[in-house]
């Protein structure tokens, strides 16, 4: 094969594959990663009284990210934690619309790829079903809670998020003896790269939720 032709096919493949779609790529994880680590920083290591204002801005920076990139279930994961997140801190009535949001985002990230993130969007679907209110109120039910932790984990068996999330399920479902085992996984998970911040808050969750599960069984 000549270099002339080599050329003109090398040439087809970067207007197929473009080098615009690289550089997209690369918009998006930047995006991705401040609305990632943004949460972190507002979850662990924002006062309590910035937290709403804090949450608020970070739900409008996923939302524009989702609105750009509206097939990446990564940016749809992470704007339906930020969402549920946001809506336990701003309690009240408003709290409820932002679960709902949160349920739709994670729903239409797991549409496009159930495994995206290890699972997460199930780990975070499976905790808003535990955390919000059953009907009339709200759309929480602990059988769909349970469905989703489970196939988190058997998506991402060692993961520190669904240990730790379907350990606290077991222990506020009354059966602290397996949730601990679960809550120990989630301690001896391995570290993320890039995580700092997040394994270190989540961490001091899983101590503090270990101490509660043991002192149900004394």
């Amino acid at each position: 094969m000549n270099r002339r032709l080599i050329h003109v096919l090398l040439g087809a493949l970067v207007l197929a594959t473009g080098s615009r779609p690289l550089l997209a790529d690369d918009a998006f994880d930047a995006a991705f990663t401040a609305v990632r680590d943004g949460w972190a920083v507002a979850n662990y290591r924002t006062p309590a009284g910035q937290k709403e204002a804090v949450f608020g801005k970070l739900a409008a920076q996923a939302a524009a990210l989702t609105a750009q990139y509206p097939q990446r279930p990564e940016g749809l994961i992470w704007e339906g934690i930020v969402l549920s997140t946001y809506a336990g801190v701003k309690g009240g009535l408003g709290a409820l619309g932002l679960a709902k949001e949160a349920k739709a985002k994670l729903e239409a990230a797991l549409a496009i790829d159930a495994k995206a993130l290890d699972g997460s969007a199930h780990t975070s679907l499976g905790t808003l079903y535990h955390k919000v209110p059953g009907f009339p109120i709200g759309f929480g039910s602990d059988k769909k809670a349970r469905s989703h932790l489970e196939q988190a984990l058997r998506i991402n068996p060692d993961g520190i998020d669904p240990n730790y999330f379907f350990g606290e399920f077991l222990c506020d479902e009354g059966d602290p003896r397996l949730g601990l085992q679960h809550l120990d996984r989630a301690a001896k998970a391995a570290p993320r790269p890039g995580r700092e911040v997040a394994d270190e808050g989540r961490r001091g969750e899983i101590r503090a939720l270990t101490t509660r599960c043991r002192e149900e069984l004394d």
